[in-house]
């Protein structure tokens, strides 16, 4: 009975609360992108995550022919703790076939 009471989801939170010690997708200001473990959040979404692979996407316009270029910069990092003022989207990790 507990179990199900722990598995509940009452409030938006408590989605997150299930994801702790889960691999999670979150989406940021500035067109970053974070893929990581949950290790710990707070009401604020501050979150910390391990495991992380930080995205960022930038896109510049070529002065010469005005095309949009889209660039793309990967990094990884062991321990990573996220504001949460700048968290847009939390979700499980996308799946990639």
């Amino acid at each position: 009975m507990a179990s199900e009471e722990e598995s509940a989801v009452k409030e938006p939170l408590d989605l997150i609360r299930l994801s702790l010690d889960e691999r999670i997708y979150v989406k940021l200001r500035s067109d970053r992108e974070l893929r990581g473990k949950l290790h710990a959040y707070d009401q604020h979404l501050n979150m910390i995550l391990g495991d992380v692979e930080e995205i960022v996407t930038t896109v510049e316009i070529d002065d010469e022919t005005y095309e949009e270029i889209v660039r793309t910069t990967r990094r990884t990092v062991p321990f990573l703790f996220v504001r949460g003022d700048g968290v847009i989207l939390v979700s499980p990790p996308l799946r990639t076939a």
